[in-house]
């Protein structure tokens, strides 16, 4: 028996699920400004720490929306899950897609920062690894589960089943989910939040072009993942 998809049920969820996002990172701006960077590390919350919480909180959120999705019977086609968009093809574009991002990021945040934007990195430096165990749980289970999350939410749940469900344009779509995918990253400062709102309708009309959740994740993991290993990593910074 084919159940239809509860669409009106989903949307709630998903607004929940926003909604709650949202607040926890203004809630870490606030923990973020409050830690002056020369403080002693004992009066510091520690990499590992940051990490974890950072990892358990997106995926808590996260499993409450893939259960929501499941429960209002979503189609995984709607959520850019179909057949067609799994595979090494998707992989590969997404690799293709994150690079480029990655360069875009890195200029936009270059050009902020010279006009007088605020563009902070309190939070990418709070989270930067000093061992080689918090690099491996950063790369491997904390940055792969917010870029998870985050396309899970604001591109497949906010652009394609919200098309899908209510017949609204995805292009409209992802304006307003790129509006509240910058505001979410508001830790990062003005200058991060329009850099980060523009990547995001990049990153969505990646989706829409390619109807495939896993090239987005791929191409956000990337971003992030260069910008840690670039910077915190190798210690370079541009310009």
């Amino acid at each position: 028996m084919v159940v239809a998809p509860e669409w009106s049920l989903f949307a709630g969820i998903a607004a929940l699920v926003t909604l709650t996002l949202v607040t926890l990172a203004r809630a870490s701006q606030g923990v973020v400004t409050e830690q002056p960077a020369p403080a002693p590390a004992q009066e510091r919350m520690s990499p590992e720490l940051l990490l974890a919480n950072v990892a358990l909180s997106q995926g808590l959120l996260a499993v409450v929306l893939a259960l929501g999705a499941w429960y209002a019977a979503i189609p995984l086609a709607a959520l850019g899950l179909g057949p067609d968009a799994l595979g090494a093809g998707a992989v590969l574009v997404g690799v293709a897609v994150g690079v480029a991002l990655y360069a875009a990021n890195e200029g936009m945040a270059l050009v902020a920062k010279r006009v007088g934007v605020g563009y902070a990195e309190d939070l990418r430096e709070l989270l930067a690894p000093a061992s080689a165990r918090e690099w491996t749980v950063l790369l491997v289970a904390v940055l792969p589960i917010i870029a998870g999350f985050e396309e899970f939410l604001f591109r497949s749940v906010l652009v394609g089943a919200v098309a899908a469900g209510f017949g609204v344009s995805p292009w409209l779509l992802a304006v307003g989910s790129s509006v509240l995918f910058g505001f979410a990253h508001g830790a990062q400062g003005l200058g991060g939040m329009l850099v980060t709102g523009t990547l995001g309708f990049i990153l969505a009309a990646a989706f829409i072009a390619t109807d495939s959740l896993l090239v987005v994740v791929v191409a956000h993991y990337l971003v992030n993942a260069l910008e840690f290993v670039v910077h915190e990593g190798l210690g370079v910074e541009w310009g």
